[in-house]
């Protein structure tokens, strides 16, 4: 299981295992998603406001709006290739 924190920007972090998606906030079907979450209160603004560059949608079905590029953040993602493979926690 990931247990890491992914940095989203301005000190706020997101466990890596409770993301679903990162995607771009430009598209029709993003803009609606926003709306909605907003609407039911699921939504959680990181932006410090600044655009929103970037969505996560997270396994709770709440939609977290970053600051941080789509890009930047697929690549804090990615396991590093100079350390070694993750060890499963007891």
């Amino acid at each position: 299981m990931d247990r890491r924190l992914i940095n989203i920007g301005f000190g706020n972090a997101v466990m890596a295992n409770r993301v679903i998606a990162v995607v771009n906030p430009k598209s029709s079907p993003m803009k609606k998603l926003k709306d909605e979450a907003r609407q039911a209160g699921r939504l959680i603004d990181v932006t410090e406001g600044r655009r929103t560059r970037a969505i996560l949608v997270l396994d709770s079905n709440h939609v977290l709006l970053s600051s941080v590029q789509t890009e930047t953040l697929t690549q804090r993602f990615q396991p590093h290739a100079d350390q070694g493979p993750e060890e499963e926690l007891p």
